[in-house]
């Protein structure tokens, strides 16, 4: 999979994609990352890229000119040509349904927005989609990106060590995740449930369901009615609930 970031601050990204996940997945060949400077499609000496928003209104606005020629150019670089993501808090909102909607194809470019944001423009007629990472603002959509190629990356073929573990985690079945455990079995007093100690893998694949099913529950209710819960599950939750 092919990743172009357009942004303002290319060197932001230098650290977050030299470990971990990603840079596995880079080494791997799995995934590329590839950083544009929009600044350098600025047409005047000061490659001014921002402006004054017309009618008035605090701060400066990305200009459209450089934005559309950079995007032109990058799509350029290489076959197929990608989806044009806006990371923007008008975007719809990243979750984990999204995610695996993005590593589907083959190449993606992400704009990141700055300032008081980008000219609509580029909204209406050259993003091809628009995400957010939540209810809230950012300085500029560079950490926004960052966290969706993390996302991404971990969900590629051949990433993870273990395949099972991209498939057991909170939201790849609808729910939160089950809590762990591991060594020592007793730290200070805190003991490791004995169904995880018993060795008998039926038992202990029923209660990580179960715990799932009440972590979710507990902290993310808005999240069963998309899980596929069996009626022997909803017993769990209706007795929960007499309990609770």
């Amino acid at each position: 999979m092919r990743i172009d970031i357009l942004t303002l601050f290319p060197d932001m990204f230098q650290g977050p994609f030299q470990h971990s996940i990603v840079k596995r997945a880079c080494d791997g060949g799995l995934l590329s990352i590839h950083l544009h400077d929009i600044r350098d499609w600025a047409k005047d000496k000061h490659q001014v890229v921002d402006d004054y928003p017309y009618g008035g209104g605090p701060g400066m606005v990305l200009k459209p000119e450089p934005v559309f020629a950079a995007v032109e150019a990058v799509q350029a670089m290489a076959d197929p040509s990608g989806a044009v993501v806006l990371l923007t808090p008008i975007g719809r909102k990243l979750d984990h349904a999204l995610v695996m909607e993005l590593q589907a194809p083959s190449r993606l470019l992400l704009l990141c927005g700055h300032y008081e944001g980008v000219d609509a423009r580029v909204h209406q007629h050259l993003a091809s989609l628009e995400i957010s990472i939540g209810d809230f603002v950012l300085s500029g959509g560079e950490l926004a990106a960052m966290v969706l190629v993390d996302a991404v990356a971990r969900q590629l073929t051949g990433v993870l060590g273990d395949p099972q573990s991209a498939v057991q985690e909170s939201f790849a079945s609808g729910l939160l995740e089950h809590p762990h455990y591991t060594r020592p079995a007793d730290f200070r007093g805190f003991t490791v449930p004995d169904v995880l100690l018993s060795g008998d893998h039926a038992k202990i694949a029923r209660w990580r369901r179960k715990e799932s099913i009440f972590l979710t529950a507990s902290r993310r209710p808005e999240l069963l009615p998309g899980s596929d819960l069996t009626a022997e599950e909803r017993g769990w939750l209706a007795d929960m609930a007499e309990d609770s």
